[in-house]
């Protein structure tokens, strides 16, 4: 019997070690899995290498993590947005590296990786700075930049509903980023809002396929906070 549920978020994070590179799911705070990030910050890991939308604002989740001091660098499409004050700080005193890819190429460059594809093209960035030091080609006389795929050790998402096997279905705009991110992971590990009995969940509205979950972590009052705050659980 395939079970991925795990009982607690710090059975699901135990083996995250020093230096690993983690994609966190979310847009703003929209989707993202905060009990994760909570769970991330107990569990001690440094040195981490985040991939993610933005670079986290106030001070919870992502902001809350880079504050704790367990970031090394982000990559990230919006490092700045209202009430970024921790990453402004950090960045400032050199004390964080940071990489920005157009959103677009941010998630290309994910879904890339859980494609099996190494690289591509894009015109995106042609003539800037992003693109200094990076491979370029014409084709139909345009030039492209090579963008390579994005990997992580771990990919951190949150669903709104999966069952026992891991499959994971959205909720409006908490799909974001969290469908690419779960394939382009070595290890996913889930957030639910809730997990239903095996079968119950429409397979037509099932995006991410538990072939591509490792762990599913249940956090009801999560559901509770998200819905308060305007999220999508």
């Amino acid at each position: 019997m395939i079970d991925k549920e795990v009982p607690n978020i710090a059975e699901a994070l135990g083996d995250v070690r020093d230096g690993s590179t983690i994609m966190v799911g979310g847009f703003g705070s929209v989707g993202q899995p905060d009990a994760l990030i909570e769970g991330l910050i107990a569990q001690g890991a440094r040195d981490l290498t985040i991939i993610a939308n933005n670079a986290g604002t106030g001070m919870t989740g992502l902001a809350k993590l880079m504050a704790a001091g367990h970031v090394r660098k982000i990559i990230c499409s919006f490092p700045r947005s209202a009430g970024s004050t921790v990453f402004e700080e950090l960045f400032s005193a050199g004390k964080l590296e940071l990489e920005i890819v157009p959103q677009g190429t941010l998630a290309e460059r994910i879904r890339a990786a859980g494609a099996g594809i190494p690289a591509f093209y894009t015109a995106t960035t042609v003539g800037t700075r992003l693109a200094e030091g990076k491979e370029t080609r014409e084709f139909s006389g345009r030039t492209y930049v090579m963008e390579r795929a994005l990997h992580a050790d771990v990919a951190l998402i949150e669903a709104w509903r999966t069952d026992r096997m891991g499959n994971c279905i959205y909720r409006e705009s908490g799909r974001n980023f969290n469908a690419v991110m779960a394939m382009a992971g070595d290890r996913t590990v889930v957030q639910s809002c809730g997990m239903v009995t095996l079968g119950m969940l429409d397979p037509e509205a099932v995006v991410t396929p538990g072939i591509f979950v490792d762990q599913v972590v249940v956090v009801p009052a999560h559901t509770q906070i998200n819905e308060t705050a305007g999220g999508m659980c």
